[in-house]
């Protein structure tokens, strides 16, 4: 558990005496010291080895400082919803998160479909559709091999999905002829694909085709499908305005408005089968 506060907090914070807490200006670290503990001793982490670590700086560059300190794989992050006037100017700090991290991020927006349960004192990791959001570039390389590998490894269905994005009927309404061209040889370009996906050893994929608007479109099939995971690959780019990294308008809509957890994929990485991961570099 990494947890990122204004000021400095203790690493030793779970074992101060309560008389350090006496003076006014610690006050405030109580509630994060009971917070951890709370985390800390969840039932879901009964079997799970588990420590606290607090870190003080802007949330984003910290996390993805202790990722490379700690060699993590995987970072779980809670996403809340925003004004309209929030999101125009800024993501949120689990979209800075995920833009920054050098690894996997799963993105949770309570309250969502869950798929890790309880059962007789030991927790159970329950997939039963996985969706596979995939445009069929570099970035979506490590995402296509985690997905098929978690629901081969959970024996969950795994969907896959490729949206032709809308701009392409306002490009044939300017350009008659050849944005029409275009269209359909993209058309009998993703069919091809989609068709190679489902064949291949291993992947066993359902396909699905659409045409609209990407975030759109993939959450309507994940809500369509009661999927249980949505896997997407992320690739960042520098700020309008300058300043951190960030994503994709389509990829933070997906994150806003999925009926169920995000897996966000750095094309930098392709992780094996939950619940051991390792690292690999994907080409591009």
């Amino acid at each position: 558990m990494f947890n990122v506060q204004g000021a400095k907090v203790p690493q030793d914070l779970l074992k101060r005496p309560e008389s350090w807490f006496a003076e006014q200006s610690r006050q405030w670290l109580i509630q994060v010291r009971e917070d951890a503990r709370k985390l800390l001793t969840d039932p879901l982490l009964k079997n799970v080895e588990a420590e606290a670590e607090f870190g003080d700086g802007e949330p984003a560059t910290e996390i993805a400082r202790a990722v490379v300190e700690h060699e993590i794989d995987l970072v779980t992050v809670v996403t809340r919803a925003r004004k309209r006037l929030a999101r125009a100017f800024s993501g949120s700090i689990a979209e800075e998160i995920v833009a920054e991290a050098p690894c996997a991020v799963l993105a949770i927006r309570p309250p969502q479909r869950e798929f890790v349960e309880q059962v007789d004192g030991k927790v159970e990791i329950r997939l039963k559709r996985v969706l596979l959001a995939t445009n069929f570039r570099p970035s979506s390389v490590a995402a296509t091999s985690i997905a098929t590998q978690i629901s081969n490894h959970t024996h969950a269905e795994l969907h896959a999905v490729y949206v032709i994005g809308d701009y392409f009927d306002q490009f044939s309404a300017m350009f008659p002829e050849g944005g029409l061209a275009a269209l359909t040889r993209l058309r009998s370009y993703v069919t091809e694909r989609m068709t190679h996906l489902a064949r291949t050893d291993g992947s066993r994929a359902l396909t699905h085709i659409a045409e609209g608007r990407p975030y759109e479109e993939i959450v309507r099939l994940a809500v369509k499908t009661e999927a249980d995971l949505i896997v997407i690959g992320t690739a960042v780019h520098n700020s309008l305005f300058g300043g951190s990294p960030v994503l994709g308008s389509e990829i933070e809509r997906v994150i806003s408005n999925a009926p169920c957890p995000v897996l966000c994929v750095p094309a930098a990485r392709v992780l094996t089968p939950l619940p051991a991961f390792v690292r690999q570099a994907v080409p591009t």
